[in-house]
């Protein structure tokens, strides 16, 4: 029997809406308490998931399940990093990142599947500043800001995000950034978006770093110079066709560690989580240090 734990977000916008997702988590458990010796637990307040994941590997879980969307995801994984306990996915966000990449696309049967017939994977994680984790992408600029506004929104939801995604366009002005990576010369330029990605994509099936894996102890940075009316649907056209290749506008580096300097401090985001950071942003991948059910066929231990 696998002792396990499933933490959710109850002020979660999706829980509040679909909260037959809640429900059938808990189904499941009642179900399978052959394989289950589980409890579900709700947060109360910011950053609590991480503490209950934390707890939960002190009390000697061997799975703990991230019930929610990225910033949930993010804060039980938190927790985990280092650890032995293996990380579960019922994905139940507006993106979804990461588990679309690793084909758990929401919080479907697939996702319940897993959990009983999954396979362990060891993944990187992301680090910025040493302080701030991130396990799907970060990034500074146009997505930074977004995420900023999105986190405002009381309703959410595809036709709502793309409503924002215009309207910040329309007035956004881009950051200087210079941008060190290891055995190339320094870049300074004007960033739309600079992305440092572990996985493939935002969510949501948008691919901002095409190629990505999560298991080769490197990252991947994006960087989009400008979007302008001429060029702006092309590009979004790239990021949901895997075609985000490099070209004068468009600049792809793959590396353990980054650093970017801008001019002040300001906004960055990390899994989609809106914070403040120092002017420079020190970004730097943990090779292989959580663990992660994945869909049978994915995993490796």
């Amino acid at each position: 029997m696998i002792k396990a734990r499933f933490i959710y977000n109850p002020r979660s916008g999706y829980n509040i809406k679909s909260p037959g997702v809640i429900e059938r988590t808990r189904r499941f458990i009642a179900e399978n308490t052959a394989r289950f010796d589980a409890a579900l637990v709700s947060t109360t307040h910011p950053h609590h998931a991480t503490e209950l994941a934390r707890d939960a590997v002190a009390a000697g879980c061997e799975l703990v399940v991230a019930v929610g969307g990225d910033g949930t995801l993010n804060e039980v994984a938190s927790g985990l990093v280092h650890s032995r306990v293996t990380l579960g996915l019922i994905p139940c966000g507006s993106g979804n990142g990461l588990g679309r990449h690793l084909g758990i696309p929401g919080p479907g049967e697939r996702a319940f599947h897993t959990l009983l017939h999954g396979t362990p994977r060891l993944i990187d994680t992301g680090l910025v500043n040493e302080t701030h984790r991130f396990f799907n992408v970060m990034g500074l600029g146009f997505d930074a800001e977004i995420s900023r506004r999105f986190h405002s929104l009381t309703l959410r939801g595809l036709p709502t995000y793309l409503r924002l995604i215009v309207g910040t366009w329309l007035r956004y002005r881009r950051p200087s950034v210079a941008i060190t990576e290891p055995a190339s010369a320094r870049i300074d330029t004007r960033a739309f978006i600079l992305a440092v990605a572990n996985s493939d994509q935002y969510g949501n099936n948008g691919y901002i770093a095409p190629g990505a894996t999560l298991d080769d102890g490197l990252l991947d940075l994006t960087l989009i110079r400008r979007a302008h009316i001429l060029n702006v649907l092309p590009l979004a056209l790239r990021l949901v066709t895997q075609k985000l290749h490099p070209s004068r506008n468009i600049h792809r580096a793959r590396a353990a560690h980054f650093i970017i300097d801008r001019a002040a401090p300001g906004l960055i985001h990390t899994d989609g989580e809106p914070r403040e950071s120092p002017a420079r942003v020190d970004i730097r991948v943990v090779p292989k240090s959580l663990r992660i059910l994945a869909p049978s066929g994915q995993g490796n231990s």
